[in-house]
């Protein structure tokens, strides 16, 4: 019989992935659809190059798996999420430098409650057991989860930047090249330039400097304007990891792992709750007309 919590998790990428395709189709038409679909490539291109280069970890049998070992819902993952965070960063007054670093981020906001549930589900296994660091997720495991979005990121804003043919139409195809060739770079700095006895303080003397950068440049947002999928994605996954903890009962045996779930549901609630806001006035706006219709 399939495992019920793989089969949830395929239908619930796919049900994202078709999310942002409208809202990418309905923005910004094929090259934006484009763009979306080029992270999903991505995604499963550099899955694919990290097992190859580091064997550190493998994915358990879902439905649909790339060349046996890359689950195809692990691509749409990083397509929809990079997606969505650039929605939210571009949406922002900042520097555009500083917007990669702050995809990286948010999408650390998803990773820090996920990572370890996953792999007690069975989805992937680091082969280091439950106890070891963050709960049997690796350290650097954060630290190339921040360069994957932030490559890809940089790739994709620098090389459409002009607007012109190429650059809607290529331009994602060289974010790929840029994506992944970032994330095998900071794979082998992280695992062969650095020490082991002090990868723990790089990675997160890194992402402390990143919240700083975001931090020091202040971005202003005004989120009751960001489109509903910037909440969709984060909050279904939250969602999803939550519930699949509380019914698998891994929260029995880690009960810090749903201290960590709340805090950054609630973390993504308050990122975009003016944006659910809108969405339920929204509603009840329409329920009223809808009533007044019927008078």
């Amino acid at each position: 019989m399939p495992n019920a919590y793989f089969l949830t998790f395929d239908l619930l990428m796919l049900v994202l992935l078709a999310l942002c395709a409208r809202h990418a189709w309905q923005a910004g038409g094929p090259a934006r659809v484009w763009q979306l679909l080029a992270g999903v490539g991505f995604g499963l291109l550099l899955e694919w190059a990290t097992i190859q280069q580091l064997h550190a970890y493998s994915y358990g049998r879902f439905a649909l798996m790339l060349g046996g070992e890359v689950p195809v819902a692990i691509g749409i993952g990083w397509g929809v999420i990079i997606y969505s965070v650039r929605l939210f960063s571009d949406a922002a007054a900042m520097p555009g430098w500083a917007r990669p670093v702050l995809d990286g981020l948010l999408a650390l906001n998803i990773d820090l409650a996920m990572d370890a549930i996953a792999i007690r589900l069975g989805f992937w296994d680091w082969g280091q057991g439950l106890e070891y660091e963050y709960f049997g997720v690796p350290y650097p495991n954060f630290w190339a989860w921040f360069w994957v979005v932030f490559s890809f990121s940089v790739g994709i804003r620098w090389l459409t930047r002009s607007g012109s043919w190429s650059a809607r139409w290529l331009g994602p195809l060289g974010a790929i090249v840029v994506g992944v060739v970032g994330v095998l770079g900071t794979n082998r700095l992280i695992t062969a330039g650095v020490p082991e006895a002090i990868q723990s303080e790089v990675v997160w003397g890194t992402l402390l400097v990143a919240l700083l950068i975001v931090r020091a440049v202040r971005p202003r947002l005004n989120r009751s304007e960001l489109p509903e999928v910037v909440f969709w994605v984060p909050f279904a996954i939250h969602i999803y990891y939550l519930t699949a903890g509380l019914l698998s009962r891994v929260f029995a045996t880690a009960p810090f792992l749903l201290l960590v779930s709340v805090a950054m549901l609630a973390l993504a609630l308050w990122l975009h709750g003016p944006t659910l806001r809108r969405m339920m006035e929204g509603s009840t706006s329409e329920s009223n007309v809808g009533a007044a219709t019927l008078h």
